[in-house]
């Protein structure tokens, strides 16, 4: 039998992100989703080294590598339409869920809850806080992109830098990984490559 879960998924790379937005370059989900993995896992293993956490760092990968793959089936939904309301933010998250079973259903089903343990919580504290982090590694991500976007002299996303660093702001209250790789790791994203080197 033919299974089309990973045909599906490897769509995301015809997903644009900031659809509403005049970008200097186009970031695609595939882009996004790396990006989210590596700075969720480095977010978990800050916690597991430094805090005395035991979060699985390979799963909040994982987790980031799928978390907006629902956006195949809806699109990518601007973010002031998304939280426009808590009605529209509650309807959405609905077809999110319901997104992610289409694909779920794509896969044989002897793989099936493999694949559900990477997108439902096990109600566990540490699978709760883990999957913390991956959203404030989204956000990161999209912090990252307002960087890139201003230093390549689009004013474009400034509004959107202020709303995420608000948000970030509040997260490194709460998160102490967060405001680690804020501290640490975030100030190079502004630098050239030469300055990296």
């Amino acid at each position: 039998m033919e299974y089309n879960f990973f045909a599906t998924i490897s769509r995301m790379k015809y997903i644009e992100r900031w659809a509403l937005m005049r970008n200097s370059r186009q970031e695609n989900l595939s882009e996004h989703s790396l990006e989210v993995a590596m700075i969720a896992h480095a977010l978990c293993v800050i916690g597991n080294v430094r805090y005395d956490k035991d979060l699985n760092a390979e799963k909040a990968a994982l987790v980031g590598l799928y978390h907006d793959s629902s956006e195949i089936i809806t699109g990518d939904m601007p973010t002031p339409v998304k939280y426009y309301n808590s009605d529209i933010k509650e309807a959405y998250k609905q077809v999110e869920t319901i997104a992610e079973y289409k694909l779920i259903e794509k896969l044989p089903q002897d793989l099936q809850p493999a694949y559900m343990d990477i997108y439902k919580t096990d109600n566990t504290p540490d699978d709760k806080y883990m999957r913390r982090l991956v959203k404030a590694a989204d956000k990161l991500s999209a912090y990252i992109k307002c960087i890139e976007e201003e230093n390549s002299g689009n004013k474009e996303f400034s509004t959107a830098k202020k709303s995420i660093e608000e948000t970030l702001n509040k997260l490194k209250e709460e998160l102490p990984e967060v405001k680690d790789f804020i501290d640490e790791f975030l100030p190079a994203y502004g630098k050239t490559l030469d300055e990296l080197t």
